[in-house]
């Protein structure tokens, strides 16, 4: 039998992104933490902290810095669910 008759097989290296270092991250450098977990959300944040703590003096960023935290581990762990969910297929 020859070899053009066996099935392909395709080997994919990717790693995934610990929830624990985006929330690491994002509690010491704030939404340019998120920049690990997600590109286009640290951006978003980055816009609305410069607006927000230009508005309120820097107070505002009190609420804005957990929203990052909380954001990034969630994309953090989107990223992971999707990656394992391709796997699957």
């Amino acid at each position: 039998m020859s070899d053009d008759n066996k099935p392909t097989q395709q080997i994919i290296v990717t790693s995934t992104k610990s929830v624990a270092i985006s929330l690491i991250l994002t509690f010491f450098f704030g939404a340019f933490g998120m920049l690990y977990s997600t590109i286009w959300g640290a951006i978003i944040m980055m816009i609305i902290s410069l607006i927000v703590g230009f508005v309120t003096l820097g107070m505002g960023l009190i609420l804005i810095w957990p929203i990052c935290m909380i954001w990034g581990a969630f994309a953090a762990a989107s990223y992971n669910k999707k990656l394992f969910a391709q796997i699957g297929q």
